[in-house]
C-alpha cells in the first residue's frame, strides 16, 4: 500500500520528535497557565496535553493563576478591587474572595485532570495529583506608602516535599496562595511562584504559557531566543511592552540567571503549543537560556554522524563528493560546525597547504530548513579567519552548483593551473569543477 501525504507528514514529524522524546523523559518542568486559559473552552485539550507529557515520564509541576476568577467573584460579592503599581490590594474582604476563587479554580483543574489519562487514552494507569502547602509566603508589606495587607511574596518553596511527590509518579499542582508559619494566608502571583519553584527544584524547564501570540518583534515574528542580556536589553530599550509580557521576561531573565536550564515563554492561543514547543527543534515559542542554544565548534569524532546525515542528500545530489565514514573519521579535526540544540545544521572544512600558503574551503554544507539565514557566512568567516591563523594567504574553493554565492563573497574566478600542485593533481576533470580563489588579509 502507498503511503498518502498525511501519512508520511506524520511519520516525518514522529521521527523527528523522537530525540526530544528520549531527552525529556525523567526531566523536571514547572509549567504556569492563566486563569484565562482555565476558563478557555480549549482548556480540555491542555489538560490532555499535560496527561501525555506525563506518560512520556515527564515530571510535572503545574501552577495555575486565577485572575478573571478571583475578579468575578469580588465583583459578585461587591467587594472593591484596589490595584497599585500592578499588583492587587487584598484587604481582609478581597482575601476572603481570593481564597474562593483560587480554591475553584483549583478543583477545576483537579477535576480535569482527573480525566487527562482516560481522554488521551494512553494507558490504565491513574495520574496522581499532589496538592498541599508547598509554598511559604511573607507579606509584601508597605511599599511607596502602600500597605498591600495580604498580598505577599515567595519566601520558600518546599522542593523536598515535591521531589518526594515527583519520585512517586505524581503531577504537583501549586496555586497562587501561600501561607506563613503563624497560619497566615497570602494572595500571590502564579507567575512568581512557578519562577520560584523552578529555581528550587532546579528544574529543567520553566514554560510559561503566556496571553496572546507570545513575544513578538517589530515584524509580528516570534522572537524564538533570548540570552538574559540580550533580554535585559530588550527591557531597557525603547520599545514598549506591556506590564504582562514585562513580567514575563523579568521572570525569564530571573529563573536562567539562579539555574533553571531553559525558559519558554509560549502563546497558548495556538492549539498544542506546548507539544510544538517541546518536540520540534526550532519550537513556536521564545526561549531564554544562559546556555549556548545555537554555536559555532571544532568538530570532534563524535560528529561524525552528524556531519554525514548533513552531507549524505547533497552528495547523492553531486553537489558535494563523496565521503566514507573512515575519511571522514580521519579528517575531522579539519571541520567546524554549527549545532542548534544538539543538531548538526551546518558544517565546512579548511585543508591547508603550508607549502603555498594556499588552503580548500570543502564541503560547505547547510541544512535546508536553516539556508538564507546566514550560517554559512557564519562558517566562511570562520574558516578564513582559521586560515590566516594558520599563515595561508589564499583561499580557494572548488563548486560545481554554488558559483555566485562565492563570487558575491570576494572570490574571482581561476583555472587548474591556480591551484596547488598536490590539489591540482588530484583534480576529477570529469567532475568539471568550477575554481575560485580569494585573498586573504591578515589580521
Amino acid at each position: 500500500m502507498k503511503p498518502n501525504s498525511t501519512d508520511c507528514s506524520f511519520v516525518d514529524s514522529f521521527r523527528h520528535s523522537a530525540p526530544y522524546i528520549h531527552a525529556h523523559r525523567g526531566k523536571t518542568f514547572v509549567i504556569a497557565f492563566s486563569g484565562e486559559a482555565v476558563a478557555d473552552n480549549n482548556f480540555p485539550a491542555f489538560i490532555h496535553d499535560m496527561a501525555l507529557l506525563h506518560a512520556l515520564g515527564i515530571r510535572i509541576v503545574l501552577v495555575h493563576g486565577a485572575r478573571p476568577q478571583i475578579e468575578q467573584r469580588l465583583k459578585e460579592s461587591k467587594t472593591r478591587i484596589e490595584y497599585a503599581h500592578g499588583l492587587r490590594i487584598t484587604n481582609d474582604d478581597a482575601l476572603h474572595g481570593v481564597k474562593e476563587a483560587v480554591g475553584r479554580v483549583r478543583l477545576e483543574v483537579e477535576a480535569q485532570l482527573s480525566m487527562g489519562l482516560t481522554s488521551a487514552t494512553v494507558s490504565r494507569q491513574q495520574l496522581r495529583v499532589a496538592t498541599g502547602n508547598y509554598v511559604t509566603a511573607r507579606p509584601l508589606g508597605v511599599r511607596e506608602g502602600v500597605d498591600y495587607q495580604h498580598t505577599g511574596e515567595v519566601r520558600r518553596i518546599d522542593g523536598e516535599a515535591i521531589h518526594h511527590e515527583l519520585d512517586t509518579q505524581r503531577l504537583v499542582l501549586l496555586s497562587p496562595l501561600g501561607y506563613s508559619p503563624t497560619g497566615e494566608i497570602f494572595n500571590l502571583h502564579a507567575e512568581e511562584v512557578a519562577t520560584a519553584a523552578a529555581i528550587e527544584l532546579r528544574a529543567d524547564k520553566l514554560i510559561l504559557l503566556v496571553e496572546g501570540k507570545g513575544l513578538l518583534n517589530g515584524k509580528r515574528q516570534v522572537i524564538h531566543e533570548l540570552s538574559p542580556q540580550s533580554a535585559s536589553e530588550l527591557l531597557n530599550g525603547r520599545r514598549k511592552l506591556n506590564d504582562d509580557m514585562r513580567r514575563h521576561i523579568e521572570n525569564g531573565m530571573t529563573a536562567a540567571k539562579r539555574g533553571v536550564r531553559r525558559v519558554h515563554l509560549i502563546g497558548r492561543e495556538t492549539d498544542g503549543a506546548l507539544l510544538q514547543e517541546l518536540f520540534t527543534r526550532d519550537g513556536i515559542g521564545t526561549l531564554i537560556t544562559a546556555e549556548t542554544y545555537e554555536g559555532l565548534r571544532q568538530a570532534s569524532i563524535d560528529d561524525v554522524g552528524g556531519i554525514l546525515d548533513l552531507i549524505q542528500p547533497l552528495e547523492e545530489e553531486g553537489i558535494l563528493v563523496r565521503r566514507s565514514r573512515e575519511r571522514l573519521e580521519m579528517e575531522i579535526d579539519r571541520f567546524l560546525l554549527v549545532e542548534r540544540d544538539g543538531m548538526i545544521i551546518a558544517c565546512a572544512a579548511l585543508y591547508p597547504d603550508e607549502k603555498e600558503s594556499m588552503a580548500e574551503l570543502a564541503c560547505l554544507a547547510v541544512h535546508p530548513d536553516y539556508r538564507d539565514e546566514g550560517r554559512g557566512d557564519q562558517l566562511l568567516t570562520a574558516v578564513e579567519r582559521l586560515a590566516v591563523q594558520k599563515g595561508m594567504q589564499q583561499l580557494f574553493v572548488l563548486t560545481t552548483r554554488t558559483a555566485h554565492w562565492f563570487q558575491e563573497r570576494g572570490f574571482k574566478r581561476a583555472d587548474v593551473s591556480g591551484l596547488p600542485v598536490k590539489r591540482r593533481d588530484l583534480y576529477n576533470f570529469q567532475r568539471n569543477s568550477r575554481i575560485f580563489i580569494k585573498p586573504l588579509a591578515a589580521s
